[in-house]
């Protein structure tokens, strides 16, 4: 130290320029390098000659840690203890401390000399270390309803200064009321390294609402608020309901398998169970099911199923089977003769209130078939579907109707050009009839519709002939004549006809000129009437009238 350092020294030993400021606080981070501002950071004095750092120890005495020279670029380290390979200065004069621990918790002070003065800036340290993350240790297996537990144990370590544990339950905080819920913090510090670990002991009474409930503690700490992860805690709660459980495909059929389910709300679930089937008591061991197999419309009725140690807990349910039994007569093939009756009879028991259809060949009817003179219009497929409840039953029948062959009409008429006759035959019978004619015809067309034939042939009579239409099937036959004229005939029957029509026209034309000609003759007489004159009129209107008559 040159000689006016040592002559500065020696007047902040006399104290008569020393100006002492307020102490100010920091903060730093466990581990980190600590930064200690000099004079809150403010700027150097332009005459500055040189800033000196110190600390205080417990006895109330300093010890020096470094020196900075204005002019000089590098600092004169002074201390000897721990802070030796520790300490540094910052261009802007603040003490850098690296690895900040609890031991540097206390107070520095910053000595600044510029020109004749001389200034101190007091800097108090605190070295703050957030938890360790809180875990949640001790954790008891179970809980039972109403007794109070030990819940486990929540603890943050390593902080300072110390965290505060809170407890609380699907994010709602606990508050210990010293009955069913009891909170126990304790804080322990590391002799070694001053740092301490909070814990806190929750006791607590459970409920049976808690099942599924999350429990996590809180570590609050001035650098951050951290949380454990959450636990759930089995609960432990006797039996107060039974409920019975039909597990099955709704609705219940005859041969099915039905599933009782016998669920009991305590935890844990009683294991044992009695099953009342019918009436007999069924014991069940190591499960909560009984399963009726193949069931049928005498299982319908009332179960139920209790516990083992307490049979006068129970549940019940109803189980309903659905069945459905058809009969209809006739089935298969049904054969009749047209103009039979056929009888058609269908019963039906069912376990609800049944739905009936009928169809022939596939389209629906309105109500079920009656044949009280069976028609070939009544062959078809018959279907009746009956259903309730999921069940559908069908059954059906063909009736089949046959009959001799009986020609209905024979008929006559000429063809588009004129010169042919077309004759038409039209036969009813089942099996199909075959149609023959007493003469042969050409472009000969067939049909078969709803046990109806008709035959068409064309021919060309030279003169007046009886022509046979024959229907014949395995039944029998049938056949009808039909007098067929020549063309010859046709024509004069024709002009006849033509020869009538123009009589018959002209009587009608005079007629009505006779009977203007009357109205006339009376229209003109009225005057005559109303002077008297006689009804018979001139005898120029008599004469009219005369020639009138003899005209028509």
């Amino acid at each position: 130290m040159d000689s006016t350092a040592r002559f500065l020294l020696s007047l902040v030993t006399a104290a008569t320029l020393l100006q002492v400021r307020s102490t100010v606080t920091v903060i730093g981070l466990y581990g980190e390098t600590i930064e200690v501002p000099c004079n809150n950071g403010a700027a150097k004095p332009k005459d500055l000659i040189f800033t000196k750092w110190k600390y205080e120890m417990d006895g109330g005495t300093y010890r020096d840690l470094l020196v900075k020279q204005a002019h000089k670029e590098e600092a004169q380290i002074q201390a000897m203890d721990g802070y030796k390979d520790r300490v540094s200065i910052a261009a802007n004069s603040s003490l850098m401390i690296q690895g900040g621990s609890l031991v540097d918790q206390r107070t520095f002070t910053c000595m600044v000399v510029y020109g004749s003065n001389l200034d101190e800036h007091r800097v108090k340290v605190l070295v703050h270390k957030k938890p360790l993350p809180p875990q949640l240790k001790d954790k008891a297996k179970e809980l039972e309803n109403g007794k109070l537990t030990s819940l486990g144990v929540c603890m943050a370590a390593d902080a300072n200064p110390a965290a505060v544990i809170m407890w609380s339950k699907n994010g709602k905080q606990l508050v210990a009321d010293g009955k069913t819920i009891i909170i126990t913090p304790s804080v322990k510090m590391d002799p070694s390294t001053g740092l301490s670990s909070t814990t806190s002991v929750l006791q607590y009474t459970a409920v049976k609402s808690d099942v599924g409930a999350k429990f996590t503690c809180t570590a609050e700490h001035s650098l951050e608020t951290q949380v454990s992860s959450p636990e759930t805690f089995i609960i432990h709660y006797p039996t107060e309901k039974l409920s019975l459980q039909v597990l099955a495909k709704a609705p219940i059929r005859e041969g099915d398998n039905v599933t009782l389910k016998c669920m009991a709300d305590g935890n844990p679930p009683p294991t044992s169970f009695y099953f009342s089937i019918k009436g007999q008591k069924v014991t069940v061991k190591d499960s909560d099911t009984f399963t009726l197999t193949a069931v049928t419309r005498n299982s319908t009725g009332d179960y139920k199923c209790s516990l083992v140690d307490d049979d006068k807990m129970e549940a019940s349910e109803k189980v309903v089977v659905s069945y459905l039994d058809l009969s209809l007569s006739p089935t298969g093939k049904v054969l009749k003769m047209v103009r039979d009756t056929l009888l058609v009879k269908m019963e039906q028991d069912a376990s609800g209130d049944a739905k009936v259809s009928w169809t022939k060949d596939n389209r629906k009817l309105d109500e079920a078939p009656r044949f009280e003179n069976v028609t070939y219009a009544d062959a078809g497929f018959y279907v009746c579907e009956v259903s309730v409840a999921g069940i559908k039953r069908s059954q059906s029948f063909q009736l089949v109707v046959e009959g001799t062959p009986v020609i209905k009409k024979m008929t006559e008429h000429r063809s588009e050009d004129g010169r042919h006759k077309v004759l038409t035959c039209e036969a009813e019978g089942v099996p199909r009839p075959s149609v023959q004619w007493s003469v042969n015809g050409t472009n000969e067309e067939n049909s078969y519709v709803n046990g109806k034939a008709t035959h068409k042939i064309t021919v060309v009579p030279t003169g007046n002939l009886t022509i046979t239409c024959i229907a014949t099937n395995k039944l029998g036959n049938h056949f009808m004549a039909l007098n067929v004229s020549s063309w010859a005939q046709d024509d004069s029957s024709d002009q006849a006809l033509l020869i009538v029509v123009i009589v018959v026209g002209l009587i009608i034309a005079a007629a009505v000129v006779g009977l203007a000609y009357w109205l006339y003759i009376m229209k003109s007489r009225q005057g005559t009437w109303k002077t008297g004159e006689k009804e018979a009129g001139t005898s120029e209107e008599s004469k009219k009238l005369e020639e009138c008559k003899a005209t028509v």
